[in-house]
């Protein structure tokens, strides 16, 4: 297999749908956090550099594991402590919506871990990351919702024991 020529022939998308001129620039791990309320409601925040809604999350810090990164984003996001419970998946696959293109020309593919994660304390705040942020019945989810974070969600409900990889 030639993975140059490859590189150039797949047709890829950003996490909000929209088809990319080509493949992206860098690579980035990150992570995620998929959080139900006592009621079953799911946690979201609205972002302020798209205007989509999402899973708290983001990009790995140097120096912190990949679980330390989930409870730190959740936490800087969103203002609430948590507990990782288990492993969701990892998300990887550009051409499948897990691609962030930003202003300043960044085009990243990000390697994600998502988590099931348990509140333990905290209590909501909204960062300057967000415009929003709240707990959403999954029969009345807001849109428009990231075409990657619609993927972990649905992954999440299926409560599967073994993480899924995409």
């Amino acid at each position: 297999m030639h993975y140059a020529k490859d590189l150039h022939t797949k047709t890829y998308y950003d996490a909000t749908g929209k088809k990319l001129d080509g493949p992206p620039n860098s690579l980035w791990p990150s992570a995620c956090a998929v959080v139900f309320n006592v009621n079953g409601a799911l946690l979201l925040q609205k972002r302020e550099d798209n205007g989509y809604w999402s899973l708290p999350g983001g990009r790995t810090d140097i120096g912190e594991s990949i679980t330390e990164t989930c409870v730190r984003e959740v936490w800087e996001e969103t203002g609430f402590e948590v507990a990782i419970a288990r492993l969701v998946g990892v998300y990887s696959d550009p051409t499948q919506f897990h691609v962030g293109s930003y202003k300043d020309g960044n085009v990243v593919q990000y390697v994600n871990l998502c988590f099931a994660c348990r509140i333990t304390g905290g209590a909501m705040t909204i960062s300057d990351e967000s415009t929003d942020i709240g707990f959403y019945a999954l029969d009345a989810l807001p849109m428009p919702i990231l075409e990657s974070h619609k993927i972990r969600i649905q992954d999440a409900l299926a409560n599967q024991v073994a993480a899924f990889i995409r």
